[in-house]
């Protein structure tokens, strides 16, 4: 952006760079409509007048929408528009909850305590608000057995039932069976 400093001209030192929106001398448009700093219609202008007026308020001239005809440009402080859209992205994502999916798995000769640590620590996953993956590896000739897969899938559900619902019915993929169990929606 060039500014009128003590009777010679000089150039801005930085840019902003942004890929959605052209500022200043980007913008090759012969005519354009422009919106003040405050929000008035300064109506439809010549780039290089509309430049001008930026110029004068010590602001930079951006096209906030390029698909329009003439296209639109706005007179504002692009930098403290930045910072402003940085901040707003920042909270919210801050506010946003991340569920991440632990993952448990079973063998078809599982023996109780082992199962029971399995269930204690699904229902310690769920309780923190986390999916759960369970999945059981068939080997060798336990393929032709799914059906005690699909038992203990059943049994696995009935003893987390307190704290979580299944999402995913069991189903068979390849050599393992999988199944999505998430946390109870709390009332």
């Amino acid at each position: 952006m060039l500014w009128k400093n003590s009777g010679f001209s000089q150039w801005r030192c930085f840019l902003i760079s942004n890929k959605e929106l052209q500022i200043n001398e980007e913008i090759r448009d012969k005519e354009i409509r422009v919106i003040d700093s405050d929000g008035s219609q300064l109506g439809i202008l010549a780039t290089k007048d509309a430049m001008k007026i930026a110029v004068e308020k010590n602001l930079d001239l951006v096209k906030i929408a390029p698909q329009a005809a003439p296209p639109v440009c706005r007179i504002m402080d692009y930098g403290k528009y930045r910072f402003e859209q940085a901040k707003r992205e920042k909270e919210a994502k801050k506010n946003q909850k991340v569920i991440e999916i632990k993952e448990v798995c079973l063998s078809l000769n599982i023996d109780t305590n082992d199962f029971n640590t399995k269930v204690n620590h699904a229902v310690k996953f769920l309780k923190s608000g986390n999916k759960v993956k369970v999945s059981i590896r068939f080997r060798g000739r336990e393929m032709a057995h799914s059906q005690m897969g699909t038992a203990l899938m059943q049994k696995f559900t009935d003893a987390v039932s307190e704290v979580g619902v299944v999402e995913k019915q069991p189903k068979m993929e390849g050599r393992s069976m999988t199944m999505f169990v998430s946390a109870k929606p709390v009332k």
